[in-house]
């Protein structure tokens, strides 16, 4: 079967290094590398017959992965990072380059050699990076930002270096092609914003109005692969040109459903670039030469990360920001494979130099997710070593916190609960670790510790010994068992309040003595149904009724069965039966012109009218004397027969 045969083999693979890697709790790609190396050519075992077509089916995962990256990426996301990104990644390839010309002097090259060595050296992996940063979840902190805008400036620079380093041959030859290539970008770019902004969205305005989902994801790939296949027609990079498809395409309507719908294709072709990518490796070059590796993988990895760290610095990034970029953009990148090809094809640097350089750039990108995993707990070791170096503490009352709220993660969950008890003066603070939300709380005066909840200095930060209540947004189970562990050391009486991530998890939060669990797709589902019986003109009172029971039901093993927490649920139960309820008279109804005391609404339904508002005026506590009039809302007090009595009432009169 050929191909047909390797494919196979890969995926399976990769799914049972995949699953092992998972139960390590290590990032999958190093299972995908790893899959690589034991179907490789060097190997010895069972190799593969078509290394080369999987490469090419690999550059389509490079082209996705770009795309996908595009259609994420806004020029407003840009905004807090470019000058980092403009200014800062060129003096990083320039120090880069240096460092790199210094080690081939060092091992006794020529300086053609050491510089190409720089160059190759200079380039961090895109690839690589992206999936670690999904596998963390840290995609969308400033964090990431900072790095996929340095990345990004990376990987333009690929087009210029890939004609300047050849000129080294032969210098005067060289100006010409760098001025058509850099002519070809421009062009390219400008083509692409003028026609794609307005071409593209009318394509895909017709796509979705024709209501096919396989038609969709069909036109999406076709945009993203078409457009990168142009680029490479012109003499562009064919990723390159998927990137700025993506970016375009994700300032039209229909950028989010595309990005949703290309992720399972982009991480199947993603597999086949890492597989691909431990394909390179060859063990005997490895063990022939493991001094100069080792060496060219510690001092790039340590040189590269303190020139990142530092630049991060320098453009006054504090907090864990430095130390994540250091961390995560050390590796050497995929698009150094393309500029060794060339540098080979070109006779500039000998097969030795280019297997050194492919077997550390693997290395380096093999240790990317390990290394990069270490960012929260050395940044919290930092903050033990360095005491006197007090964490970021926003809008902090000069008196302090005491009986406060502390909620852990200010996104779109956590920000609006932090609203809602401003407004109601309750004193609280957030405590967030990405940047953006800790200025979105700086702008609106809400206090806010700049740190991670699972630190112990954190939460002393907070002034956790003197809450009253703490709000766990995060769903993940790991991180709020951390958490409440760490709280109730210095608080046994605080009240917690989570977010489970599923009803199966019930468990393990009973096990925490968490006073309350929220389920956000069980509570999406209950608001559903219950909107679904309004519309249905399900009566009012047995809504109410049918949803409590339903919560109560699956709540039930929670909660501890002592007689007092019977008691308890026994009278909460009664007093949602007994709640107030609001319920319009209609045009026809027998109420209508009738006086309370004339409709014998306490005789004949058993309930109470506490209230009526008319013309958008409430009339408290109406007597025996008060008339109704249609359109009026009355508002109810009773059990559920009694109030769905007083409904009937309120409905149009039907003679007999």
């Amino acid at each position: 079967m050929g191909i047909a045969t390797d494919l196979i083999l890969l995926v399976v693979s990769a799914f049972f290094s995949g699953l092992l890697m998972q139960r390590l709790g290590q990032p999958l790609i190093l299972g995908y590398i790893l899959t690589g190396i034991a179907f490789g050519p060097y190997t010895g075992g069972f190799a593969l017959t078509s290394v080369h077509e999987i490469e090419l089916l690999a550059e389509i995962g490079v082209a996705l992965l770009l795309f996908a990256l595009g259609l994420e990426f806004s020029l407003k996301d840009l905004k807090p990072v470019k000058k980092i990104a403009l200014i800062g990644t060129p003096i990083q390839i320039l120090l880069t380059i240096a460092m790199g010309y210094g080690i081939g002097q060092w091992m006794g090259w020529d300086a053609k050699t050491s510089l190409w060595l720089g160059a190759l050296v200079s380039l961090s992996s895109t690839m690589v990076l992206l999936k670690t940063l999904m596998n963390q979840g840290w995609l969308g902190t400033l964090s990431s930002k900072v790095m996929v805008g340095m990345l990004i400036v990376q990987d333009l620079a690929v087009v210029p270096l890939i004609v300047l380093l050849p000129m080294l041959n032969n210098p005067a030859l060289g100006w010409i092609s760098l001025e058509i290539a850099i002519l070809k970008t421009v062009l390219f770019l400008a083509g692409m914003i003028f026609f794609g902004t307005r071409l593209l969205p009318w394509i895909m305005r017709h796509i979705a109005h024709l209501g096919s989902r396989e038609l969709f994801l069909l036109a999406i790939t076709a945009i993203g692969l078409g457009v990168g296949y142009l680029t490479y027609l012109v003499g562009l990079s064919f990723a390159f040109g998927a990137f700025v498809a993506g970016m375009v395409l994700s300032e039209s309507d229909y950028g989010h459903q595309a990005l949703s719908d290309i992720i399972p294709v982009r991480d199947l072709f993603g597999l086949l670039f890492f597989a691909s990518v431990g394909m390179l490796l060859n063990p005997a070059f490895l063990l022939d030469h493991w001094e100069q590796v080792l060496i060219l993988v510690l001092i790039v990895s340590l040189g590269k990360g303190i020139i990142f760290a530092l630049l991060a610095r320098i453009f006054k990034y504090g907090n864990v920001v430095p130390l994540a970029v250091g961390l995560g953009l050390f590796q050497v990148g995929e698009f150094s494979f393309v500029l060794a090809q060339v540098g080979v094809s070109t006779n500039s640097i000998s097969h030795e130099v280019y297997s050194l350089v492919l077997t550390t750039a693997i290395i380096t990108m093999f240790l990317t997710p390990l290394i990069s995993g270490q960012t929260a707990r050395l940044y919290a070791l930092r903050k033990r070593w360095f005491k006197h170096e007090a964490l970021d503490s926003i809008n902090f009352p000069k008196s302090g916190f005491r009986n406060h709220v502390i909620i852990i993660g200010g996104g779109r969950v956590g920000f609006r609960i932090a609203q809602v008890l401003k407004r109601l003066n309750v004193p609280l603070l957030i405590i967030e670790l990405d940047q953006l939300r800790v200025d979105r709380a700086k702008n609106t005066d809400i206090p806010v510790v700049y740190g991670d909840a699972s630190h112990e200095v954190v939460l002393e930060a907070a002034e956790t010994s003197l809450a009253r209540l703490l709000i766990i947004t995060s769903p993940e189970v790991v991180i709020a068992q951390t958490i409440v562990q760490r709280v109730r050391k210095v608080n046994a009486e605080i009240q917690v309040i989570a977010r489970a991530p599923g009803i199966e998890f019930l468990e393990e939060f009973k096990k925490l003595n968490i006073s309350e669990v929220v389920i956000p797709e069980f509570e999406a589902g209950l608001e559903m149904a219950r909107k679904a019986l309004v519309h249905l003109h399900i009566p009012a009172a047995k809504i109410q009724h049918y949803t409590e029971s339903l919560r109560q039901d699956l709540f039930a093993s929670f909660f501890s069965e002592n007689a007092e927490d019977k008691i308890m649920e026994q009278l909460q139960t009664a007093e949602h039966q007994f709640d107030l309820q609001w319920m319009l008279i209609k045009q026809g109804s027998e109420l209508v012109g009738k006086t309370i005391g004339e409709a014998e609404i306490r005789t004949k339904t058993d309930s109470s009218v506490v209230g009526v508002i008319r013309d958008n005026i409430l009339e408290p506590n109406p007597d025996a004397n008060f008339r109704f009039k249609e359109n009026d809302r009355a508002a109810i007090i009773g059990t559920d027969s009694s109030r769905e009595t007083f409904f009937q009432l309120t409905r149009p009169f039907k003679k007999s």
